[in-house]
């Protein structure tokens, strides 16, 4: 961005000229993301060893770049490393997973969770030396205690969330999109605001020295695409 700016409808717009690339090297470039990204799997198994914060604030940053209704930016990131809150969460997690597997699941649905060898046990909550709880913003709330509308929230989290996936992987390190079911727990033991809601939990960390992964593809392109 640079420092020429026009006002439109009386808003100030800065020039912007986005990088561009020939033909032949975008093909490649996205050949290239294709095959580092088709190597990212979901890990249960972390190792404890430490990364350094100034790697995950780049990450959570970048995740922040993603685009927004109306630009409200409708998200909180907490990143927790202290082993006393992650037990906490772990405790309360696996509670209400018992809970889902007893009960809340239906037979169809634990059966197409078996290929993955999931169960409520969950260790990685605490293995993880971070936790990322993403948290969605319905609206906000102005000095004066008065309510204002966020825009397009799920959509908006929902973008940030993939492009914080994509960091996690382009730094090296390995996470899991964990959603244990009501997450309203997690507001209470961070003691989020009235206007955040739980969105998604992934631990963060570097793979543990022996991972194994569900025998599991991803559908092929004519089974996700169509051309018109």
């Amino acid at each position: 961005m640079t420092k020429d700016a026009i006002l439109i409808d009386g808003f100030k717009h800065f020039s912007h000229t986005p990088e561009q690339f020939p033909e032949n090297e975008i093909l490649e470039k996205t050949a290239a993301y294709l095959k580092f990204m088709d190597k990212r799997r979901s890990i249960r198994h972390f190792s404890d060893k430490l990364v350094p914060l100034e790697i995950l604030e780049n990450i959570i940053k970048t995740a922040s770049t993603a685009p927004s209704g109306a630009n409200k930016q409708p998200w909180t990131f907490c990143l927790i490393q202290s082993p006393k809150i992650k037990h906490k969460i772990r405790e309360a997690a696996e509670a209400e997973e018992e809970k889902s597997y007893a009960k809340r699941m239906n037979e169809s649905w634990l059966k197409d969770l078996a290929p993955l060898g999931t169960n409520a046990d969950k260790p990685f909550l605490e293995t993880a030396p971070y936790l990322i709880v993403v948290f969605k913003k319905p609206y906000e709330i102005d000095k004066n205690g008065e309510k204002r509308q966020n825009y397009y929230v799920n959509e908006s989290v929902g973008m940030a969330c993939g492009l914080l996936i994509a960091a996690i992987h382009n730094a090296g390190l390995v996470t899991l999109t964990h959603t244990p079911s009501p997450m309203r727990f997690l507001e209470q033991i961070l003691e989020r605001p009235s206007n955040e809601r739980a969105f998604l939990l992934l631990p963060v960390g570097y793979p543990a020295k022996e991972v194994y992964v569900p025998g599991i593809l991803r559908k092929p392109l004519e089974k996700i695409y169509k051309l018109y």
